[in-house]
């Protein structure tokens, strides 16, 4: 697998994971009071954007992403679930996500470290903003602790 593809399915996996357990967080959060859906929205319409930008980025690189990770999701979302039954407090859910974005940002900036001079300009500059987000998230959340 070359350098661009193994990176873009890295920013492909993340993104995704991160669309589909915000939209679960929130049918989960649906007929609740939390403060943090109004962040949490804010999230999703960010992941839907570079959910997009990663498809437009893997059909201009001429990539095929293999549908895989589905038990990677569904675990995450089962474990979720449970975790939010238990405690669906702002401070839990913020706790959550940012052990979420932490593993995506660790992954990511591993990889724009080994990669930057080897991915094209377009893919580091897609990883770099996926990063960004995670950080800026991470910030944001740790007002709801």
């Amino acid at each position: 697998m070359n350098e661009n593809k193994e990176f873009l399915v890295l920013i492909h996996e993340n993104v995704k994971m991160g669309l589909t357990s915000t939209k679960k967080l929130l049918s989960l959060l649906l007929n609740t009071n939390n403060k943090i859906k109004g962040t949490l929205e804010s999230e999703l319409k960010t992941y839907e954007s570079l959910y997009n930008k990663t498809k437009k980025e893997i059909k201009k690189q001429k990539i095929t992403i293999e549908k895989k990770g589905l038990l990677k999701t569904l675990t995450s979302t089962v474990a979720m679930k449970t975790e939010v039954n238990k405690d669906n407090s702002d401070s839990n859910i913020a706790s959550i996500l940012i052990r979420g974005f932490n593993m995506g940002n660790i992954d990511i900036e591993a990889k724009i470290k080994s990669y930057k001079k080897e991915v094209d300009k377009s893919i580091l500059n897609l990883a770099k903003e996926v990063l960004a987000f995670g950080e800026s998230e991470i910030t944001k959340l740790k007002s709801f602790l």
